[in-house]
């Protein structure tokens, strides 16, 4: 887990490499990290999956650097290969794709160049190996000619990565915009047995990174001692923001007229789409017994006996609701491309997800006609504190 001064992988600027094997995707990458990062072999398919490298890409900033397998890989294991491949386009900023400048361009690699355009990724074409005789001129706009061996245009490829990448919004903000300089925000984080030994979760830590950007002040305690904080405070907080897990405890104690919300819809509005995912709890009033549910985080943890995920939001809705649903569970990469047989998808708030990751995600709900929600919002509801937790989002609180 990112400490508080690294940036975490969901905010970097994505850059995946792509190409056939033995294209050189991996040399090329190790010449362009300047580290020996993937194992190189002249044997093909010797990338079996994704590997990831976070470095510092000037004026852009933090990237996460990927390498693939080749995506002509054959077989049963290799189609499983290709797949790894192909889901890592979900969360490309940038593709470069690698191709032997010694051949011409074959069909897989011109159905690469239309996956990126149809994708509305940018993408550049690194005719690699440059350094042997080969028939190849310069026909695209981004496209440069690399050789890790003797070094040919590696400055260049990352100049046409950095011409072509639209540089992360530097306007999105967790909470930072609802703040003002000297406003101080009540943070409310329990330490129960789920939460990790010595630190904070990824969304605690950067919601305290957006507060002191703002020039405002955070305040952070367990539930067990908000009422005591908010009683020596002595003046009222700009917000209470809490883990979703307690919602109904800390409603019971924040005063009516300060706002409360959860990290988990500071997520939803942050990296997705909060009117979507608060319009999609609306089907819950429809589910009936054995209806399938996907309820899906964008991490992989050690789940613990009362997990949020597969335990306690499973059990509040047959409590709740009184039904019983057929619950079906993804974590990491594995995100279902087909949703059409669920009746509702419930997913946690992505703060390891990058946002076209999120946004590729709530597509294909969309798509599927599938409506979507998330934790702090579902928590929120079957709670009845939904309006109040989404009052700071007037737009939003008229949908309710």
């Amino acid at each position: 887990m990112a400490g508080l001064n690294e940036t975490p992988k969901g905010e970097r600027l994505h850059i995946a490499f792509f190409g056939k094997r033995n294209a050189g995707k991996s040399s090329l990458i190790n010449a362009f990290t300047g580290q020996e990062l993937s194992i190189v072999s002249d044997t093909k398919g010797t990338t079996t999956d994704p590997v990831l490298k976070a470095m510092e890409l000037l004026p852009l900033g933090p990237v996460m650097i990927i390498d693939t397998p080749g995506i002509d890989d054959e077989g049963e294991l290799g189609s499983l290969r290709v797949q790894k491949a192909m889901q890592v386009i979900r969360k490309t900023d940038v593709m470069v794709i690698v191709t032997d400048c010694t051949l011409p361009l074959d069909e897989t690699e011109q159905q690469l160049i239309s996956l990126a355009v149809a994708q509305k990724i940018p993408y550049v074409i690194a005719y690699n190996k440059s350094d042997l005789p080969h028939p190849i001129s310069m026909e695209q706009e981004a496209a440069v000619f690399t050789s890790s061996v003797s070094g040919e245009g590696i400055d260049a490829l990352k100049q046409q990565i950095i011409s072509v990448a639209s540089p992360k919004n530097e306007e999105r903000h967790i909470v930072a915009d609802l703040l003002s300089p000297g406003d101080f925000v009540v943070l409310v984080v329990p330490l129960d047995k789920a939460a990790p030994k010595g630190r904070l979760i990824l969304p605690q830590q950067q919601t305290i990174r957006d507060i002191l950007e703002a020039g405002a002040s955070a305040i952070v305690c367990r539930d067990s001692e908000l009422d005591a904080t908010l009683h020596k405070l002595g003046t009222a907080p700009r917000m209470v923001i809490t883990d979703s897990q307690v919602f109904h405890k800390v409603d019971s104690v924040v005063p009516q007229d300060v706002p409360l919300t959860s990290f988990s819809i500071l997520m939803a509005r942050y990296k997705g789409d909060l009117s979507k995912v608060v319009e999609g709890v609306s089907a819950l009033s429809a589910l009936k017994d054995g209806d399938p549910i996907l309820i899906a985080e964008g991490c992989t943890h050690h789940r613990q006996c009362e997990d949020i995920g597969t335990v306690k939001i499973p059990n509040l809705l047959r409590k709740k609701l009184g039904i019983d649903p057929e619950f079906h569970f993804a974590s990491g990469c594995d995100f279902p491309e087909n949703l059409s047989d669920y009746r509702l998808v419930i997913h946690c708030g992505g703060c390891t997800l990058t946002e076209r990751e999120m946004q590729h995600r709530l597509e294909l709900c969309k798509s599927a006609g599938v409506p979507v929600t998330n934790y702090g919002i579902l928590l929120a509801h079957l709670n009845g504190i939904l309006k109040r937790s989404v009052e700071l989002f007037p737009a939003v609180a008229e949908l309710l």
